[in-house]
């Protein structure tokens, strides 16, 4: 990873290699009693937690528990019923292309057919709004993520001849590309043998360490300690948020899981 990006490539507020970003005020994500329904169906209800760039949170609950819903209206892509979410000082009222969500692998169309280049190039698409044209500057971004995520051999391939981590990769980098300051990812390591979920692992504590921030819904109880800093506990209302080493507790999980 490349921690000092050339000065060519460096707008106002974006956490890419800006490290100094990781404690500034203005890259903090508040979520203020959160509720969220499907038709009269109660989704999720008094989350609240608030978090900055520069850290990377375990989203953990047992299946129903609404983690992707969640994801999902933190993306802006759900409306919430009250509550609130306030990122970087001001209401999350829609998507944000400084937010990125990344679905589940099981939820994407992977015979669409789109090379890697083509994909992450699809990150540049909310920065272009309108009326400005794909540039060159565009361009050094996109080989810039395809080189931070090794894919530059694989740019030509089509999506659905990689592998599952490769896919992930593929994925992250056109989160880069647009530039997000915030990934949020369903499942992330879900379907991914030893190797690569060691390797995604060490992918997300660099994008940490670079100032981005990282809410990942996660299964695997036995690995959230070390792969994450914070952890939020849901069941449909929330459990538990903090540091892993102080909020992880059996009992707080024992409380989440109903055992």
């Amino acid at each position: 990873m490349h921690a000092h990006p050339e000065n060519s490539l460096r707008k106002e507020h974006v956490c890419w290699g800006g490290g100094g970003c990781a404690h500034s005020h203005h890259h903090r994500l508040e979520v203020q009693n959160l509720r969220v329904s499907y038709q009269e169906v109660l989704a999720l209800d008094g989350i609240h937690f608030s978090t900055e760039c520069g850290r990377s949170i375990a989203l953990i609950g047992p299946n129903g528990a609404g983690k992707s819903t969640l994801l999902k209206a933190l993306a802006g892509l759900l409306r919430t019923d009250s509550g609130s979410i306030i990122w970087r000082g001001k209401p999350l009222t829609r998507s944000s292309h400084e937010i990125a969500y990344l679905p589940q692998r099981g939820d994407v169309d992977w015979n669409f057919p789109i090379t890697v280049r083509g994909l992450v190039e699809m990150g540049r698409y909310p920065n272009l709004g309108w009326w400005r044209k794909y540039s060159r500057h565009d361009a050094e971004i996109v080989q810039r993520a395809l080189t931070t995520m090794n894919l530059l051999d694989l740019q030509d391939r089509q999506i659905s001849a990689l592998s599952g981590g490769q896919q992930q990769r593929a994925f992250i980098a056109r989160a880069v590309a647009q530039e997000a300051h915030v990934l949020l990812l369903d499942e992330p390591f879900t379907g991914l043998d030893k190797p690569a979920q060691e390797s995604l692992s060490r992918l997300f504590r660099e994008l940490a360490a670079e100032g981005r921030l990282l809410i990942a819904s996660h299964h695997d109880l036995q690995t959230v300690k070390g792969n994450f800093d914070d952890v939020l506990l849901i069941k449909k209302n929330q459990v538990a948020f903090g540091e892993v080493a102080t909020a992880f507790t059996p009992e707080r999980v024992a409380e989440a899981y109903g055992h």
